[in-house]
Formats: C-alpha cells, sequence, structure tokens
C-alpha cells in the first residue's frame, strides 16, 4: 500500500478510512493578517478548528484533506496541532491557490522553478519543518487559464510526476474549466485519475460532468452546507443522480468548510449557510443517500474507498 505524507507522520493508504477530502481549518487574507494582526484572534482560530475536527472524528471522520495553500495562508504549525489535539488525520496541501495572477516574485520564474516549490514541500518538508505535503492544489475560476494559472497547473503536474502525490483542483463549474485542466495536466503526463475535480458540484450540468467522468477524472462535490453554483437543497439530489448514473467509483464528497475564514464575520457566515459544517455530510447528506435506497456498500466506497484510489491511482 502506498505511504501518504499526514501533517502527523506517514501513515499507510488502509489507514484512511472515512475521509472528507476538502475541509479548511482556517482561510485568511496574508497581508490583512500580516499589517493588521490585532483583527485576529488566533487562540479562537485555533478553538474553532479543534471544535469542527473533533467533532468530524465524534461522527465517525477517520481523516481530513486540507487543501489550504498559498493564497489562503496555509500554517501548517496549526493544522497539526488540530490533529495532534484532536486524533483525527489530517493531510495538507503545497501548491498554489491564484485564479489570475502569481505573485510578483515567482512571475518571472519558470514552470520547473515552481514544480521544484512544490516538490521541495512534498519530500523536505513544509515553511522550514519536517511536516510533509500529501497533495497538489492548483485552481482555474471564471477568469478561466490565465498565463499565470496555466504556470502553476504545469507546475503543479510535474511535481505530480516527480513525486507521484495526487493533484486536487479548485474550478469554476458554470465556465466548464475542469476540462482545461484535465487537458493541460493530461499534457504533461498525469493520468486523470490522479486527478479530483474540485468544486465540481457547484452545477447541473450533466453533460460537462460525464465529460469529467468520462476521462476517468474524479469529481469533488465537496460545497455541501454551501450556496455557490446551486443552492445547497439541489446538491444531494444532483449527487443520487450520479450515483443512479452508475459513478460512484468516481466521487468524494466533502464541505468546503472553513474554521474560520476572514471574507466575512462569522456571524455573517451562520445567517447565510446555517448548514455549513464539518458534521453536514454525516448528520444530513448520508441519512438521505440511504432513504433514497444507496446502501452501505456504495456510501463506503464515496466516503473511503474512492479517496484510497485517488492516492493509490497517483502514486502507482
Amino acid at each position: 500500500m502506498p505511504i501518504i505524507n499526514s501533517v502527523t507522520g506517514p501513515i499507510d493508504s488502509s489507514q484512511l478510512g472515512l475521509t472528507l477530502t476538502h475541509e479548511h481549518l482556517r482561510v485568511r487574507t496574508v497581508e490583512v493578517a500580516t499589517q493588521f494582526p490585532h483583527l485576529y484572534d488566533q487562540s479562537k482560530e485555533l478553538q474553532l478548528a479543534k471544535e469542527q475536527v473533533r467533532a468530524a472524528g465524534n461522527a465517525g471522520i477517520r481523516t481530513i484533506c486540507d487543501p489550504t495553500v498559498m493564497g489562503q495562508d496555509r500554517d501548517i504549525a496549526f493544522i497539526r496541532e488540530v490533529s495532534e489535539c484532536t486524533g483525527v488525520t489530517i493531510i495538507a496541501a503545497t501548491g498554489m491557490y491564484t485564479c489570475q495572477n502569481l505573485p510578483e516574485p515567482l512571475r518571472n520564474k519558470s514552470i520547473d522553478y515552481i514544480a521544484e516549490l512544490f516538490i521541495r514541500d512534498i519530500e523536505v518538508g513544509i515553511q522550514n519543518t519536517d511536516i510533509k505535503a500529501g497533495f497538489i492544489k492548483c485552481a482555474t475560476d471564471v477568469q478561466g487559464v490565465t498565463p499565470d494559472v496555466e504556470k502553476i497547473i504545469r507546475a503543479a503536474a510535474r511535481a505530480h510526476m516527480r513525486t507521484g502525490v495526487p493533484i486536487m483542483t479548485h474550478t469554476h463549474a458554470a465556465s466548464r474549466n475542469g476540462l482545461d485542466q484535465l487537458d493541460l495536466l493530461e499534457d504533461e503526463g498525469v493520468s486523470a485519475r490522479a486527478v479530483i475535480i474540485g468544486h465540481s458540484g457547484d452545477t447541473c450540468d450533466m453533460d460537462y460532468l460525464s465529460r469529467l467522468l468520462n476521462r476517468q477524472a474524479y469529481l469533488g462535490i465537496d460545497r455541501f452546507g454551501l450556496s455557490v453554483g446551486m443552492i445547497n437543497e439541489e446538491r444531494p439530489a444532483m449527487l443520487l443522480k450520479l450515483i443512479q448514473n452508475g459513478y460512484h467509483k468516481q466521487l468524494l464528497i466533502s464541505q468546503d468548510y472553513c474554521g474560520t475564514i476572514d471574507w466575512w464575520e462569522r456571524e455573517e457566515v451562520q445567517s447565510f449557510a446555517p448548514d455549513w459544517s464539518m458534521t453536514h455530510i454525516t448528520s444530513d447528506v448520508l441519512p438521505y443517500l440511504s432513504s433514497q435506497g444507496v446502501g452501505q456498500d456504495i456510501l463506503a466506497e464515496i466516503m473511503a474507498d474512492n479517496v484510497r484510489d485517488w492516492f493509490e491511482h497517483a502514486m502507482k
């Protein structure tokens, strides 16, 4: 079985168990946090992250993949502390979250230069620690594949080809740009079986989703609890349709939850997304699927087997 880097050390892929593949312990805007630290309460952020992860663990979740990377103020020591305190395995990412431009220090650097940054996170450690990344994150949004975004996607592909760790993307599903991502990744030699096309659950465009699935990519149906792209109440029915169409072996579900996110005040988040949490899937989505006749074997594939297969396909 492949060995996967978690924030508390290497684990065997057989140890993943029930997994949430797209959750953030904390998202901050680094420029604001650095210049105006009085706006932030680190101890409160840590408490809230621990509360959510512990609740997920109590609901049966064994592993969480946290795709927080540069552009979202990744703090690897913060992530490790949450994992150590809760007993839930957390797998951190390398990569970059930008949908348009690279930061100035990297804009004139080559694809291979950026790939080496990702490889260092995977093979040496993140932020001068010995904590290693277990997967790679890249992104496109409504801006599409800009020159800088293409550079990051190709760098992610090259880092994957060197290290074998899988790739997860952020997409703008309404723009169907998961297909563009796959084109670039496959051009660099990446198998679609090593890729999760994230935020695919933001659309009911079954032609688009089927095209991704037929190319053998995994779909991240990963914003349960949020009304982004579609209202939250539509997501379970869309997921059910994909399962009924026979695609359950390529689906991974999550909530894209943020323990804290500085885009909004906590009270604002609770007003527009009252169901958003790290336990919405276990408390609401899985019971709904079960009530619609989805068997426990299929639910186990979606929550456990598929993420293991994603890692194992990538690391072959």
